[in-house]
């Protein structure tokens, strides 16, 4: 079994971008962030989520042979549910104040089916992403659980086998037939903006591109090693092409990227996590591209990102409200800093009175078995 993964802070770091880039898409600076290369924070997110999810249940297969899918289940939800269903109600404000609550979809957004009702979430619409997730951690656990239950797949360390096992040529395959179905909705439905760049259906992919690296750094870390140390060239020149169309193309009503732009994200993505989990010294290296101190803030914020996502939205209408109500001074930089500020301030106290709360009775009553 690999090194446990003790260099936090720089994959706190990736988070930290994750959100950051989020916040720059719903907070307008400049066209290019507000329109454009804002977005890939949610898909830097899926990737991200893929990979440390997949994680705990190859440690759980790991360290006992099998996996407890429920027990996996409970967990997460412990750490998704409160602060999401909390929250909810402070997003229902406006609604509620204008008078016209849709119950079919505040159900649909409460039981995380959001992204096939109405594309987006009803009363925020960020929600879309943690539908995505849900779906992802059920069938994840589900599969798991059958597949090595029934012995369909044989997980073992592998460090010296080349090439791919059954399990990474699973995951190619799936991310082979979402690009299709991608291809095929938006060809052939292309009025159902929203939907197509949100169902689990045409997303899920991201996730696995996650789990794959996933795969790699617990069951075959040093094939990982030689593969990077070989190929880190060309991997360089792939991420910088598959990101570098980013900033010049909306993607909601485009279709180059709802279909091969999402697979060029998804692959630049876990190579750049691939990238941080096997480089000598990252976080050296980080504090000379960065400084130190920048470095360390992002990363602090990464710690925060679930809440800080959750909460930015309501954030941002309420400033927009209040500012449109008493004639504040209308910047651009200005409205980006205090909503910025106050949704991290915000994400760290949900964090540490809510979210932690509830992760420590769910560490009580269900505890990690690795």
């Amino acid at each position: 079994m690999p090194a446990k993964i003790s260099r936090l802070r720089e994959l706190d770091f990736l988070r930290g971008l994750a959100i950051i880039l989020v916040l720059f898409r719903h907070q307008y600076i400049f066209d290019f962030t507000y329109y454009f290369m804002g977005w890939i924070g949610v898909d830097l997110f899926f990737v991200l989520s893929g990979f440390f999810v997949s994680g705990l249940l190859f440690k759980e297969y790991l360290k006992f042979g099998n996996v407890k899918p429920v027990n996996f289940l409970i967990r997460r939800g412990f750490k998704i549910y409160p602060v999401y269903y909390i929250f909810y109600l402070v997003y229902l404000i406006p609604i509620l104040a204008k008078g016209n609550l849709n119950y079919g979809l505040m159900f649909a957004d409460l039981t995380f089916v959001q992204n096939y009702v109405s594309g987006w979430g009803y009363s925020f619409d960020g929600s879309w992403s943690l539908a995505v997730e849900e779906h992802f951690y059920f069938a994840l656990a589900i599969f798991s659980w059958v597949a090595i239950k029934n012995k369909w797949l044989k997980l073992e360390i592998e460090n010296t086998k080349k090439g791919l096992g059954k399990i990474e040529i699973i995951i190619i395959l799936v991310m082979i037939v979402c690009l299709g179905l991608r291809v095929v909705t938006n060809l052939f439905y292309p009025e159902q903006v929203e939907r197509n760049f949100a169902m689990t259906h045409l997303r899920i992919d991201s996730l696995l591109t996650g789990v794959f690296i996933s795969y790699f750094f617990y069951f075959r870390i040093e094939y990982l090693k030689i593969i990077f140390e070989k190929y880190k060239i060309s991997f360089l020149v792939i991420v910088i092409l598959g990101l570098a169309w980013t900033p010049f193309i909306n993607p909601v009503n485009s279709f180059f990227a709802k279909t091969i732009g999402f697979t060029l994200l998804y692959v630049s993505f876990a190579i750049v996590l691939m990238f941080f989990l096997v480089s000598e010294n990252i976080n050296k290296k980080l504090n000379v591209i960065f400084t130190s101190p920048i470095v360390n803030g992002v990363s602090k914020i990464g710690t925060y990102s679930y809440s800080i996502y959750i909460i930015h939205g309501f954030i941002n209408y309420a400033f927009a409200e209040v500012q449109n109500r008493y004639g504040f001074y209308n910047n651009y930089y200005l409205n980006f800093i205090i909503t910025t500020l106050l949704s991290v301030v915000v994400g760290m106290l949900m964090t540490k009175l809510v979210e932690s709360y509830f992760l420590n009775l769910r560490d009580k009553y269900f505890p990690n078995r690795i």
